[in-house]
């Protein structure tokens, strides 16, 4: 028998959470009813004797990518009117068509099609450099480098440039599909939620915001079989691309905060600082000028289309200046961030890396100055990770779809001669949409992270299956409710139920214990 020393260190000492719980795929047919009412249209939900993946060739893995790259080609195909005359026959067509991309256009307006390098070469008119990061510019240059080799006219050339681009683009869209089905290993069919998202097929090929999304979401795959350092890496490349994954990084430390991973998160910092210096410091070096032009852009660029700053300098007819507006935005994200980490110190049980990752860019993207229809591809991933559940998915996919069709009647209103489309009063509702089915994911998503039960990927008793070291981790500092919480029960749908219990360390039976 311990003696009673032996016994009192024992119980002071943190104790891990109970091992993830194994099992068949989770099959959302059999647990969301909209899953199950849309699985008729290819024959109804699973049987009971249905076979495995193991024994097909159509594991989920591969009919999730598949489906992506299927619902990605009818997203190029909803592209055409563009592609064949409207990109080139005036403003208001393609608007019309709603087939608007960037693509095509900055092959010519950032001096691509004449051979400038970004960030070297000065660009004639207004806008002297290229405003987008190192890496995304590594990547439209190699697009230009690519179509150099066809030739042809000027028209033939922005087609070629556009039609490469979306192929590079939906090499990323496949890795993202991969990476979501891959990170919550029990939940493959959440990767559907990307691939059928409307919005994703609708936006994939306006900008090149999917080569940071792909590695933002591999990055994430990383991160849930515990590779730290890996995980650091693609989030500074991600970076490199676009701004928004370094915001990830902040929830992370807080989450490794609760859990007592110090070592870990100095880790993934160290890699994802070392992955944008190895990226970024060649040019910051040789070409400072055009490197800086991406930071000094996002600093001056006014107040634009999707923000609610928008909605009140069109309604009060008021403009506010830019700097206020800098002041304004960067407070409202310090208080949202400063909420997020609250409710992560305060929170019953440690909320998942993905619902506080998605809340992060949320609120990144609620406060910000602008919203460019594109942004809609950041948070799909995420959404999927951290609520994958199909009504509450569909209702804020309905809400982006409608601020999709928006914007291009808005514009198409403000570039035809007779006003035909959407007036500023129809825009503004647009944008309204779109604010307020970001909020209610918002919603349930902190509603799932103050009441774990009521979270579908926790009700097998699962921890977090893409937390990585924290999936199962004890808690060694929290705040508030969460230092005594009441014992929380996940309503097993399948696998083993668990109880959890208070933080390690605070009493007799700490830690949580599975439940008989």
């Amino acid at each position: 028998m311990p003696s009673a020393e032996e016994t009192s260190v024992h119980e002071d000492r943190p104790r891990a959470l109970p091992a993830r719980p194994d099992g068949p795929d989770v099959r959302p047919t059999r647990r969301d009813r909209i899953a199950a009412a849309g699985s008729e249209l290819i024959g109804g939900p699973a049987g009971r004797w249905a076979a495995r993946g193991d024994d097909n060739w159509f594991t989920p893995v591969r009919v999730v990518v598949l489906v992506t790259i299927g619902v990605f080609a009818l997203g190029m195909v909803q592209k055409l009117p563009c592609y064949n005359w409207a990109w080139f026959r005036g403003t208001s067509s393609q608007y019309t068509h709603a087939c608007y991309s960037d693509i095509p256009h900055l092959f010519v307006g950032r001096g691509f099609s004449e051979g400038l390098i970004p960030y070297f070469d000065r660009l004639p008119g207004d806008m002297e450099y290229l405003e987008y990061p190192v890496l995304t510019g590594v990547f439209m240059q190699f697009a230009a480098w690519i179509g150099g080799i066809a030739g042809g006219s000027g028209q033939q050339q922005q087609q070629m440039y556009w039609m490469i681009n979306a192929g590079l683009l939906m090499i990323c869209a496949a890795v993202i599909a991969v990476c979501v089905a891959r990170t919550h290993r029990r939940r493959p069919w959440d990767g559907l939620l990307v691939a059928l998202a409307p919005a994703f097929a609708l936006t994939a090929t306006i900008n090149w915001d999917l080569l940071a999304v792909a590695l933002t979401a591999a990055a994430m795959l990383m991160w849930s079989r515990g590779r730290v350092l890996a995980f650091g890496i693609l989030i500074g490349l991600a970076t490199a691309a676009k701004l928004y994954p370094v915001l990830l990084l902040g929830p992370l430390l807080v989450l490794c905060w609760r859990a007592g991973k110090w070592r870990e998160f100095a880790t993934a910092m160290l890699g994802a600082a070392a992955a944008w210096l190895a990226v970024n410091l060649p040019v910051m070096l040789l070409a400072p000028e055009g490197w800086k032009k991406f930071y000094t852009f996002s600093q001056e660029r006014q107040i634009d289309f999707g923000s609610f700053w928008l909605i009140i300098t069109q309604r009060t007819g008021e403009p506010i200046d830019v700097e206020k507006v800098n002041t304004y935005a960067t407070l409202l994200m310090i208080l949202a961030c400063a909420g997020i980490a609250l409710l992560i110190l305060r929170a019953p049980r440690r909320p998942r890396f993905a619902q506080v990752a998605f809340l992060v860019v949320a609120a990144f993207i609620l406060t910000n100055k602008v919203y460019s229809p594109q942004y809609v591809l950041w948070l799909i991933p995420l959404a999927a990770l951290a609520r994958p559940r199909w009504r509450d998915f569909l209702v804020w996919q309905a809400c982006e779809v409608m601020y999709y069709l928006g914007i291009w009647m808005y514009l198409a209103y403000t570039t035809s001669p007779k006003h035909q489309g959407l007036p500023p009063e129809g825009y503004q509702v647009a944008i309204a949409l779109h604010l307020l089915g970001t909020l209610y994911l918002c919603a349930v998503i902190v509603r799932d992270i103050l009441m774990p039960e009521r979270d579908g990927v926790r009700q097998d008793g699962s921890d977090d299956p893409a937390g990585g070291v924290l999936d199962g981790a004890s808690d060694v500092f929290v705040l508030g409710p969460a230092a005594h919480p009441p014992r929380h029960a996940a309503h097993a749908v399948e696998g083993p139920r668990v109880e959890w219990g208070t933080r390690a360390g605070s009493g007799p039976g700490a830690g949580p214990q599975p439940s008989a």
